[in-house]
């Protein structure tokens, strides 16, 4: 047959068919991502988190919704404790790369952005920082700790976590993990209804990424009648820590039940270890 004929009446059909399925298949799935409900992102954050952070109630879509924030003990446990308010979720596309754009009336002065950039060997994704240099990005009452059952849950903290940046980034190249960058998490004012004290301190997690695979954090004290310090990482489904608690000279028969609670006693101090 001569190339430049046309196709014959049934191969038309056919083709005409062939695309037209193909089309509506397309705009169905289209259809559905774009639309797809926000339970969809829920469900996946618990399933990454190993249950440990629910987002319960949630409406709207995969890419514009909010839910309630609670942390919980794992799946099947009892514990759980909520935010007040709404967490707020938007996805947007800009300049090659997908921002996630969270918002929180509760805890969050200004939204917190995550700038994620796909490329053909690489993925990297950064937090954006919306805040002066040292300004507070978000803060959480510690009591949501609680959520997370024991030993938190026992200890009942009270006072707040807050936590501060200048940016913080990741890059997966080849299968290999690189983190950049620092962030602060103060626990400001820290109450356990375990000791007697109205007070037990302020404390000051710092957390350094220097291009590796894992990131390094310390533990320190800024002031207060319990002295914590201790130095760990993190890495891919790994976290180590070690550490110690001790009491000032004038509470240490107060803490005395809280250094047994936290850690093994070795005189005076209690040894914290994870991992």
């Amino acid at each position: 047959m001569d190339a430049n004929q046309p196709l014959p009446l049934k191969g038309q059909r056919q083709a005409l068919v062939f695309w037209a399925g193909a089309g509506i298949l397309l705009g169905a799935f289209l259809a559905v991502l774009f639309f797809a409900p926000a339970t969809w992102l829920a469900s996946m954050v618990a399933v990454w988190t190993n249950h440990r952070l629910v987002l319960a109630h949630a409406t709207g879509t995969l890419w514009q919704g909010d839910a309630q924030a609670v942390l919980t003990g794992g799946l099947g446990s009892r514990d759980a404790r909520a935010l007040p308010g709404r967490l707020g979720w938007h996805w947007r596309l800009r300049q090659g790369a997908v921002t996630l754009e969270l918002t929180q009336s509760c805890c969050m002065n200004f939204p917190l952005a995550v700038s994620i950039k796909p490329g053909w060997s690489a993925v990297s994704a950064e937090l954006l920082s919306h805040v002066p240099n040292g300004g507070i990005a978000a803060q959480w009452p510690a009591a949501w700790l609680s959520g997370l059952g024991a030993p938190w849950n026992t200890l009942a903290l009270s006072g707040f976590l807050k936590l501060s940046t200048t940016g913080i980034g990741l890059q997966w190249r080849q299968g290999q993990l690189s983190i950049k960058g620092s962030a602060k998490l103060l626990f400001q004012d820290v109450a356990s209804r375990v000791a007697p004290l109205d007070r037990l301190g302020t404390y000051e997690l710092k957390v350094i990424g220097a291009g590796q695979s894992n990131v390094d954090f310390s533990l320190q004290t800024l002031e207060g009648a319990l002295q914590l310090s201790g130095n760990g990482q993190v890495g891919l489904g790994r976290i180590q820590f070690r550490g110690e608690a001790m009491a000032r000279n004038a509470e240490r028969e107060a803490l005395s039940n809280l250094l047994n609670i936290i850690g093994r006693r070795s005189g005076d101090r209690a040894l914290l270890s994870i991992g």
